[in-house]
């Protein structure tokens, strides 16, 4: 069974920085058995679920929602099985509950209903 656990959630204030990570176990973090897809989403009190970043397992590429372009990167340490997430220049409106999810096939998406596996979730608080 995958679990993926999230670390790194906090308190900053605006502008101020912070790095999520996400370690996966339960399964082999190896090209045959590597999760196509994990991304990074996000969830604010009254709000729906969105996605943040993505990136594929294989080709390293990258995709992100609009308003975390140049301040949020994602990345994959496959040898770690962690998947991380540094956000950079925060505002108050990133404040969310962030979740890692995994999805086995493709297309990579920021849509969060393909994602198979779930973390429980990082607490990130944003102060103005």
């Amino acid at each position: 069974q995958v679990q993926l656990v999230e670390s790194g959630g906090g308190s900053v204030q605006a502008g101020g920085s912070l790095r999520l990570s996400c370690t996966a176990s339960g399964y082999t973090y190896d090209r045959d058995g590597l999760n196509y897809c994990m991304g990074w989403f996000r969830q604010a009190p009254g709000k729906e679920r969105e996605g943040v970043a993505t990136i594929e397992a294989y080709t390293r590429n990258t995709y992100y929602a609009d308003f975390v372009k140049g301040r949020f990167t994602i990345s994959q340490d496959n040898a770690k099985k962690t998947l991380y997430l540094q956000m950079n220049s925060l505002e108050p409106e990133d404040a969310a509950v962030y979740y890692c999810a995994a999805d086995r096939t493709p297309p990579c998406t920021l849509i969060p209903a393909p994602y198979d596996y779930w973390g429980q979730g990082a607490q990130v608080t944003v102060s103005s």
